[in-house]
């Protein structure tokens, strides 16, 4: 050992090392000044630290061959040595720099939003993040590509902010129109601030080249606005220009701020896109302000609060503005998709049939008043998706709304969507991936993707995009659910699908009732998975249904007769029929207004209902009106789920003859993974009752490469009353 310490000091091997490390840390110093300056990428730093690693490694390498005796010749061995170290430090580069690209962006990312994932999941959450952006960085931003930010209210009073929003979303509709520019939709600028700090991060964030930046003052009748046109990569001003207007003469002006963009940008304009610009939706002033007030409570239901009873305060003022302009064709097609959409949210009461209809005519209209409006269509499509559950009709729709305005994200995701209820899951992919595009920031969009992974059972996938969807927005429910659920489905791993189902909001813009449904929706379910019946009622107990809650609707009645299942499974039926006898006149009312697969799911309730109060009869007819209904839909994605409970009725109903094979048929059937997996026949107490049933067993030895790992205790052997 001491022979060796005395080679040290001869060849200076530690004075060497001592040496390059200053020089590496002052290097480093200097680069990162440069950087911070010059607003360098992260990664070249981490790749000069790896190099100065290497570097290291080099220069002792020397200093034990050359310290002692200064030869100049490097012999074959040490240039073999060399050589090694080269390929390691380059192997190195290669395996961990794209890695360490990615992260960077990760946390940048969430500091531009301001949203933090929660500590038990930041890591995850952080490289979900990192691919998304990545995953746009990776992708060439067009020269001609544009995201119009929210723009700043300099109106004293600050009730004009419908107003700014409405200058802001008429400019982003008519810059939509021009086929040669990509165009960010509103879902994903909304959350940023009218004047960032940092276009670059934003610019990349977003995949455009520019952004336009805006601001509106109203007072009294006079209205300023200003608008400016910002290279995002380099921050240098396009073009800028105030218009200054009056209320009765501010019509217009979108279309001329879009054809003045659309020169800065070199766009081409065809004709008819020249003269969609010069087109004016209304010139009443009346009807203009009133529709302007439309529009921001429609965007508020679906980007601000997502309270759907906005949609309700919506649908008046549209149709005060068509009272005012009968000929106002943009009001016509706004309210029929806020019908639809409303519809699809449960009609607030409403005949969902009759307000399908309306939106129909709405629809219609628009379409008489202005056949190549692009808005129109989306209309009809989302009509026909959401109120009258005709897919096909709704993918002719948005072809057509596509062929006016290409690569419209909204005609694009309704055309997943109605392609994904066609049972056409990997189209409806595609149309989905190529909405992302127009709008990378949509959290919506995001866990849309997600969901339709669960539905082809690619459970991973579906986590990926689920996180990715809670990174965007901390607040997305259905992101929440779907991670819970893809977890639970794919793993049948109760307890890490229960940690990440964490009630607690993580933002301060929690919706109402975001920590109601994900107990309702989400906790309970998994508790009855784990048999925790008693711990799962106490829960349900816990949420409240006597408050104003547009999430919790479906409480009223799901909860009572949730109730009423777990005290069945704790052996007291007594207690449950009270409960049984309240819903029971509910749901019949509610199926009233209901219509197609929503029939369904009400009849099924009803059977569970005339079960639980023993009428044998009466639930079994009920059971064959809902799997009529099921056998007959051309939903792919509703109608495998609605035979999965059925089967489960059965099983309550005392007939395991009926319930394996529906059940059978509902696991084999394309489209059943969004909801449940072949891992359920060993977590769900439905099927309890009928575990030693020989048809059963078979079930179970088919689908016994789903067994998960942790079975909860009870579910083998012991069967809840029935």
């Amino acid at each position: 050992m001491n022979e060796f310490w005395q080679r040290l000091k001869q060849r200076k091997l530690v004075q060497w090392a001592i040496a390059w490390i200053a020089f590496a840390f002052a290097l480093l110093q200097g680069i990162d000044i440069i950087a911070q300056r010059f607003n360098w990428p992260g990664a070249a730093e981490r790749y000069l630290i790896l190099a100065l690693a290497v570097g290291l490694c080099v220069v002792l390498v020397l200093a034990w061959y050359h310290g002692e005796r200064g030869a100049q010749r490097v012999s074959g061995t040490e240039l073999l040595i060399l050589a090694l170290l080269l390929a390691v430090g380059g192997t190195l580069l290669w395996r961990f720099g794209p890695a360490a690209v990615n992260e960077p962006h990760a946390a940048r990312s969430a500091q531009v939003e301001g949203n933090t994932a929660p500590s038990s999941a930041t890591s995850v959450v952080q490289r979900s993040s990192a691919v998304a952006v990545a995953a746009i960085a990776a992708q060439p931003i067009p020269a001609k590509s544009i995201a119009v930010l929210p723009f700043e209210n300099l109106s004293d009073d600050k009730k004009n902010d419908y107003f700014v929003a409405g200058m802001q979303d008429l400019i982003l509709t008519k810059l939509a129109d021009i086929g040669d520019l990509k165009v960010i939709a509103r879902t994903s600028t909304a959350k940023y601030a009218s004047h960032p700090d940092d276009l670059k991060i934003v610019g990349r964030q977003l995949g455009v080249a520019s952004i336009l930046e805006g601001s509106v003052q109203k007072q009294g009748k006079q209205v300023l606005i200003n608008v400016q046109l910002i290279d995002a990569d380099t921050q240098n001003h396009l073009w800028a220009q105030d218009y200054t207007r009056t209320l009765d003469n501010v019509f217009g002006v979108e279309g001329e701020v879009a054809e003045k963009i659309a020169a800065a940008l070199d766009a081409k304009l065809s004709s008819t896109e020249t003269a969609r610009l010069t087109a004016v939706p209304t010139r009443n002033e009346a009807a203009y302000d009133l529709f302007l007030r439309a529009e921001y409570q429609t965007n508020q239901a679906e980007l601000g609060d997502g309270n759907p009873l906005r949609l309700a305060a919506a649908i008046p003022l549209y149709r005060q503005a068509i009272e005012k302009d009968p000929g106002f064709a943009l009001a016509y097609a706004r309210l029929s998709y806020a019908e639809s959409d409303f519809t699809y949210e449960g009609a607030g009461g409403m005949s969902a049939a009759q307000l399908s209809a309306q939106a129909r005519k709405d629809a219609e209209q628009a379409l008489k008043l202005a056949p190549d409006l692009a808005a129109a269509q989306l209309a009809l499509g989302y009509n026909d998706y959401w109120g009258r559950r005709d897919f096909e009709g709704a993918l002719k729709a948005f072809a057509a709304a596509l062929a006016l305005r290409p690569n419209d994200p909204d005609a694009l995701e309704g055309q997943g969507l109605a392609q994904r209820r066609m049972g056409r899951f990997d189209a409806a992919m595609v149309s989905f991936e190529q909405a992302f595009t127009q709008n990378p920031r949509n959290s919506v969009l995001a866990a849309d993707i997600g969901s339709t992974y669960m539905v082809m059972g690619r459970y991973p996938d579906a986590e990926r995009w689920s996180l990715r969807a809670l990174t965007l927005e901390p607040d997305n429910i259905s992101a929440k659910e779907d991670l819970a659920h893809s977890i639970l489905l794919g793993s049948g791993d109760i307890a890490r699908a229960l940690a990440a189902a964490d009630p607690a909001p993580r933002g301060s813009s929690a919706p109402t009732g975001y920590s109601n449904r994900i107990k309702v929706g989400t906790r309970v379910p998994l508790l009855i998975y784990q048999r925790r019946y008693r711990e799962a009622l106490d829960l349900l107990d816990s949420v409240p249904v006597n408050v104003p809650d547009p999430f919790l609707a479906y409480v009223v009645i799901g909860k009572p007769q949730t109730k009423a299942r777990l005290l069945r499974w704790l052996g007291e039926p007594e207690r449950a029929t009270p409960l049984y006898e309240q819903v029971l006149p509910m749901l019949r009312t509610q199926l009233k207004m209901q219509q197609g697969i929503e029939q369904g799911s009400v009849w099924n309730r009803i059977a569970e209902a005339e079960l639980g109060l023993g009428h044998t009869a009466e639930g079994l007819n009920a059971l064959a009106q809902s799997q009529a209904i099921a056998s007959s839909s051309n939903d792919h994605l509703s109608a495998p789920r609605l035979m999965q409970i059925n089967a489960a009725q059965y099983v309550q109903a005392g007939r395991p003859d009926l319930a394996v094979p529906l059940l059978a048929q509902a696991l084999a059937t394309p489209g059943i993974g969004g909801d449940y997996s072949p891992v359920m026949l060993w977590l769900d107490p439905a099927w309890d009752p009928i575990r030693h049933d020989p048809r059963f067993q078979a079930l179970l030895t088919e689908y016994a490469g789903y067994r998960p790992a942790v079975i909860p205790a009870g579910s083998a052997s012991t069967a809840p009353p029935r």
